[in-house]
């Protein structure tokens, strides 16, 4: 990514651009499936939970 000193504007160059494209247009064929573990936590009421509630 490029950024202009004068303006602060950014941009990409046309060979990072066109690998972006590549990118996309493959990205079902460049992915790689992965399992993540994932904790699902509760909210827990802050009177059982030891905390001060504000009146």
């Amino acid at each position: 990514m490029w950024s202009c000193p004068k303006c602060g504007a950014s941009y990409f160059t046309a060979k990072t651009m066109h690998e972006i494209e590549r990118i996309k247009a493959l990205r079902k064929s460049l992915a790689v499936k992965r399992s993540v573990a994932v904790v699902a936590y509760e909210a827990a009421d802050a009177s059982t939970a030891g905390l001060s509630v504000p009146a």
